[in-house]
């Protein structure tokens, strides 16, 4: 009986040997040093050289101390995971560079002056001016195409969720997968045929048009699978009562998907924000402040920013002033997405 109990007391061997908590961290440590040891050697002045070195060297230790220590299944499993990281280091690495590079190059003219005056009569040679009259014309230009294609967006995504039958709704889905996939010059090209042959001059509601375009496919997709996330019970329910399925679409199907919905339509604002090339065909730009979208030329930040670039050579002043557009208009899209995701929060079913 008590040798009993001591075999029970003895730790199981069904478990095999396992590799510590910090061996990933020691793993990416030693092949970071390697790759710069190799880097130095070979004469290689790339920082991104080196990470792939480092990185190609991280999967190749993960698997082969692992494959020693634990077994190659459990090697497996570690270099899957080494690989999800690698890769989300290389999608994070560039964005952080591209944040910190805007920042760094952006805040040396952003303050109140340049946000709120325009270039006006200011060269681009010379300091001073602002954006006051791109970020007008960003306004207008995208309030303008939101209220245009995200009604359209959602009522055709509830035809193909509610109503869609037989080849209409497929023609429909066919060509929203088009326009998904066609760039932002066609599109301009598509307005600016129409301007040409009614010969209207530029002006910010012709970019507002081709926004539009570009906006009603991703509202169009994102407001169709929040649709379909609503669950056939409510519908059925609200039927048996006798509520007529228009009723029924417009108090219990909306309300309960209106937050991703509402995500969708301010994802796709930050989407269009920054188009630029129908920007260039369509409103042509202007240094001084037009807040008439349906008459002459307009500004936008991101044809602002393209000028600015575009003027810079040998202009130090300019090449500033197109980092802190830059930086603002990120700052727009930033704040774009965080309303998304608070909308999606606040509205979120409970």
């Amino acid at each position: 009986m008590s040798n009993a109990l001591v075999a029970d007391k003895r730790p199981s061997t069904l478990r095999g040997a396992r590799l510590p908590k910090w061996s990933p961290w020691a793993i990416a440590a030693g092949s970071i040093a390697v790759a710069c040891g190799i880097g130095a050697a070979a004469g290689l002045t790339s920082h991104v050289q080196w990470g792939l070195i480092a990185a190609i060297l991280f999967l190749l230790g993960t698997y082969a101390i692992a494959a020693r220590v634990e077994g190659r299944r459990q090697a497996k499993d570690r270099i899957a995971t080494s690989l999800v990281w690698v890769a989300f280091l290389l999608a994070v690495i560039p964005l952080v560079s591209l944040v910190w590079t805007t920042v760094s190059r952006g805040v040396k003219v952003l303050d109140v002056y340049f946000l709120t005056h325009s270039m006006g009569v200011v060269p681009d040679s010379q300091p001073g001016g602002g954006i006051y009259h791109a970020i007008l014309g960003s306004l207008e230009q995208v309030g303008l195409a939101t209220v245009i294609g995200a009604p359209i967006g959602v009522l055709t995504a509830i035809y193909l969720v509610e109503y869609g039958r037989g080849r209409l709704a497929q023609a429909v889905t066919f060509f929203v997968d088009v326009m998904t996939g066609i760039p932002s010059i066609v599109a301009g090209l598509f307005i600016l045929s129409l301007m040409l042959i009614f010969k209207m001059e530029p002006f910010g509601f012709a970019g507002s048009l081709a926004l539009a375009i570009l906006m009603m496919p991703v509202v169009v997709r994102s407001t169709e699978e929040m649709l379909k996330l609503v669950p056939n019970e409510l519908r059925e329910a609200s039927l048996a009562l006798g509520v007529p399925k228009w009723r029924t679409i417009l108090k219990v199907v909306l309300p309960t998907s209106i937050g991703g919905i509402t995500t969708g339509i301010m994802l796709s604002i930050a989407r269009i924000a920054g188009e630029t090339a129908p920007v260039l065909l369509l409103v042509f730009g202007n240094r001084f402040i037009n807040a008439n979208p349906f008459e002459g030329a307009q500004q936008s930040l991101p044809l602002y920013i393209y000028q600015q670039y575009a003027n810079s050579a040998g202009a130090n002043a300019a090449y500033d002033r197109a980092w802190a557009a830059s930086l603002t208009l990120i700052a727009f899209v930033m704040i774009l997405n965080l309303l998304a995701r608070g909308i999606a929060r606040w509205k979120a079913p409970r």
